[in-house]
């Protein structure tokens, strides 16, 4: 028996990996992490028990695997995204862990990489950019000590914010002395989901073209030049002058 914890990807049920979707469809146990996994996205299950994670604490969703682990059913323990990032799953894991229940990560397509693909854009350009940062914005949960955005603005690489559309404000006063009023911002909501929709602006414009749309949640709020239409330089690998192992 294994917990399975699969990230089903943005929004868009396509975008889950192929071996996350045939785990769903195997698994006899799925606890799903509610509105922000696509019924879609469990569509063809054959599970016999089928919990929404949004109505349980840490503590039963646990008690669920456990009680799996104990008749001996897989479990798809499905979360939005990756689960890497933002899932929640450390915790759960350390129960696992404490309790000998085996367990596997099945990496999930980021709201990051959906964002940039709607946007068209390469978030890593050569000369401009070649880092990003994931990061969230501290609210009632605070920042570890050198990671508060304006701490990670100083690198001036392209930012990618998560849980942070409602405090835009702030965020754009901590990264424009850093970014400058002129650096391009966008702000997804509900990347790759039918309803999706985008801004794209700059710090300067950035609050009013957002609070127009009215997002509130559920939006990545993406920060840097590589946005915008700042020159770069060619990448090394594709010029013709530049040689590797498989062009001499």
């Amino acid at each position: 028996m294994t917990v399975y914890f699969i990230g089903a990807g943005p929004g868009d049920p396509e975008l889950i990996t192929v071996k996350g979707q045939r785990l769903i469809r195997q698994c006899p146990v799925i606890i799903y992490a509610g509105s922000l996994v696509p019924a879609a996205v469990l569509a063809g299950h054959q599970a016999v028990t089928l919990l929404n994670s949004a109505e349980l604490h840490l503590e039963q969703i646990v008690d669920a695997m456990r009680e799996a682990h104990r008749q001996g059913q897989d479990v798809a323990r499905v979360h939005s995204g990756d689960p890497s990032l933002y899932g929640a799953i450390g915790e759960q894991i350390a129960h696992l862990r404490r309790h000998g229940i085996p367990y596997q990560i099945i990496p999930g397509v980021t709201a990051t990489a959906a964002s940039a693909a709607l946007l068209g854009c390469e978030l890593t350009l050569p000369g401009v950019a070649q880092t990003v940062i994931l990061t969230r914005y501290g609210d009632r949960s605070p920042m570890p000590e050198g990671e508060r955005l304006a701490d990670l603005a100083r690198h001036g690489c392209t930012l990618a914010i998560h849980l942070g559309v409602k405090h835009l404000t702030h965020i754009v006063a901590e990264l424009l002395p850093h970014y400058g009023a002129h650096c391009p911002v966008a702000v997804v909501h509900r990347a790759s989901w039918p309803d999706q929709d985008w801004v794209l602006g700059t710090l300067e414009s950035i609050s009013a073209q957002v609070a127009q749309k009215g997002f509130r949640r559920t939006a990545l709020i993406l920060v840097g030049h590589v946005l915008g239409d700042t020159p770069f330089s060619e990448s090394a690998l594709y010029r013709a002058s530049h040689a590797h192992l498989f062009r001499p």
